[in-house]
């Protein structure tokens, strides 16, 4: 496994990444006397895409919900920016730059996708509720410059001809687009992705891959993703961490993961 003791490090495909912009050191989850993650300690870098794999149940999801204040872990430590974290809740996670998209798409399916991805830019508005209510001075210019962020961010998707269309009318690979678009649109320094491709059929997954590279690239965004695809994995991360029964099995470059016999064996359903 490659020594990622070192500040920072180059991808398989020659790209250089930053230092670390979160650790995880020693974290152990349990609910009741069941221990969803047991003891788990990674690092995410600046600039990179790290995903999270694993076999069902393995303790992925949770592990995202630990990162972004939703659930709180018993032991161990969150270090982000070089500050070790106190205990938050998601919000204050988000006012702190973590945004995130969700296993099964958690969209306002009667608003448009405009309006939708709107909401992802709520932290970011600054004028008081009584502003608000008037749309009318300080408040309406504040409104025209969020929309202006919202236009770009529809445009950089590439769903201009949606953006008056409500949610609920849109097929799924649409709907996953549009949440990450809200996601977004909150300016995230490290965006999570829980199973952004869940669902997509072929042409779909294709699209969503490289909507997350451009983020990645041209937005400069860190990212943590879950994926089941494997192909996926291997075409977009440029580490990965294998989690197994809430432990952590193996981490490193792709390459590395993939021929690790205990990431095999997991995936094969070898008996522990």
């Amino acid at each position: 496994m490659m020594d990622q003791s070192v500040e920072g490090y180059v991808t398989e495909d020659g790209r250089q990444i930053g230092g670390v912009l979160m650790e995880l050191k020693n974290i152990t989850l349990r609910f009741g006397g069941v221990e969803a993650i047991s003891n788990i300690s990674f690092d995410i870098r600046e600039g990179e895409i790290r995903a999270i794999i694993g076999p069902n149940g393995a303790g992925k999801t949770s592990m995202l919900n630990v990162i972004n204040g939703f659930y709180h872990p018993q032991e161990g430590q969150i270090i982000f920016r070089g500050e070790t974290r106190s205990r938050m809740k998601p919000y204050e996670a988000a006012k702190q730059g973590i945004s995130r998209t969700f296993q099964n798409v958690a969209l306002f399916t009667g608003m448009t996708t405009l309006d939708n991805i709107m909401a992802g830019r709520t932290l970011k508005m600054h004028k008081n509720f009584f502003w608000q209510m008037l749309r009318h001075g300080p408040a309406l210019e504040e409104e025209i410059e969020h929309r202006r962020k919202v236009e770009e961010i529809i445009d950089f998707l590439e769903i201009e001809h949606i953006r008056r269309t409500p949610v609920g009318q849109l097929p799924y690979g649409l709907q996953k687009r549009v949440e990450l678009g809200r996601a977004l649109a909150a300016e995230p320094s490290l965006l999570l992705l829980d199973e952004p491709m869940a669902g997509m059929n072929v042409e779909e997954k294709e699209d969503m891959s490289r909507f997350i590279l451009d983020v990645n690239d041209q937005l400069g965004t860190t990212i943590a993703l879950i994926e089941h695809d494997m192909g996926v994995v291997m075409d977009l991360a440029d580490r990965v961490v294998v989690l197994d029964y809430g432990k952590k099995i193996a981490d490193g470059l792709p390459s590395e993961v993939q021929n690790d016999q205990a990431v095999i064996d997991a995936y094969l359903g070898v008996p522990h």
